[in-house]
């Protein structure tokens, strides 16, 4: 795919929020046209409104992506309260209305005739597999998942999951112009509930719900282990190469690892209590009180720009630390 200022790849964005905005302005970041579109005109507005202001403030901050200026990706980025006009010349879709499956099935129905023999059609749905609303469209061959991870402007990974119909070649392709605009795609063989990083993300939260009901830490300090213990860590190296660099000495390697430690760790885990476990709202009551002391609920908003301000700042120094590697 081209990545120059000419429109022959256009992108289409289905869906205005935040998800929305944040997509369209990756793929403008790749230099690529986006239509942003929503049922709404105002909302598409606001939307182009946002994404102006936000791409303008990453670039006085100095984490705008790609080698455009600001001014550049917002003349890369227009909206449309057409679906038809959205799609024209589109070669990639990505959706982005909220997780219901009745809502994705009334979208993708929408879509369908207008989707031609080289157009991707990508869902950034969460949990919710292709297989469960797009079965009975003529061009499913031509829809799978990319879900992304929020904030997606700051946190690359995407997850690509094909549907039991998907061609391989739509997957390839989804998959190469994600990494062609800067993004981390991981591909799944097949669709499992809640795909890979939310099963990894439940099985964490599981255990910290566990830990908490038991009253074995507080909820500031089950943070803490993750902030300061595993967060570090995990920010450059995954589980099964931290196995591999924690077993001693030059010569061993992950298999001596799993001979020292696998007891162990069956040990520890079989004291785990079975999920799948409800978070109750009794306990999330008692957590939301700790938490409320440093962060209430009129500063959520603040939180969540700081959040992101250290995201683009992690993410700026694994740029330069990947470029003094490369």
């Amino acid at each position: 795919m081209s990545s120059d200022l000419t429109g022959k790849e256009q992108i289409a964005i289905i869906g205005s929020g935040l998800i929305g905005q944040s997509w369209a302005m990756i793929f403008a970041g790749g230099g690529y046209r986006v239509t942003i579109y929503d049922i709404l005109p105002e909302q598409v507005s606001k939307a182009l409104e946002t994404v102006k202001s936000n791409l303008t403030k990453y670039e006085t901050q100095g984490c705008l992506r790609g080698s455009l200026s600001a001014q550049q990706q917002i003349g890369l980025i227009s909206g449309s309260s057409s679906l038809e006009q959205c799609l024209q010349a589109a070669s990639y879709v990505q959706e982005c209305v909220p997780e219901l499956v009745d809502l994705k099935r009334k979208v993708f129905q929408q879509i369908d005739p207008f989707i031609t023999e080289h157009m991707v059609v990508a869902t950034s749905s969460s949990c919710i597999g292709v297989s469960q609303f797009a079965g009975d469209l003529k061009n499913r061959h031509r829809t799978l998942v990319a879900h992304p991870v929020n904030p997606p402007y700051f946190i690359p990974l995407v997850e690509i999951v094909p549907g039991p119909w998907t061609l391989p070649e739509v997957t390839a392709k989804t998959r190469t112009l994600l990494e062609a605009v800067g993004q981390s795609p991981v591909t799944l063989s097949r669709e499992v509930p809640g795909f890979a990083l939310n099963r990894i993300q439940y099985s964490i939260i599981n255990e910290c719900w566990n830990m908490y009901k038991d009253g074995l830490l507080s909820a500031k300090d089950i943070d803490k282990v993750m902030v300061d213990g595993l967060g570090p860590r995990y920010a450059f190296i995954g589980p099964l190469e931290t196995m591999h660099l924690n077993a001693d000495g030059n010569t061993v390697n992950l298999v001596d690892y799993c001979q020292r430690y696998a007891q162990g760790a069956y040990n520890v885990t079989s004291t785990f209590i079975p999920p799948p476990i409800l978070y109750d709202v009794p306990t999330a009551e008692d957590i939301l009180k700790e938490v409320q002391e440093t962060i209430p609920l009129e500063k959520i908003t603040e939180r969540r720009v700081w959040r992101d301000e250290r995201l683009a700042a992690l993410a700026a120094l694994k740029k330069q630390l990947k470029e003094k590697t490369d």
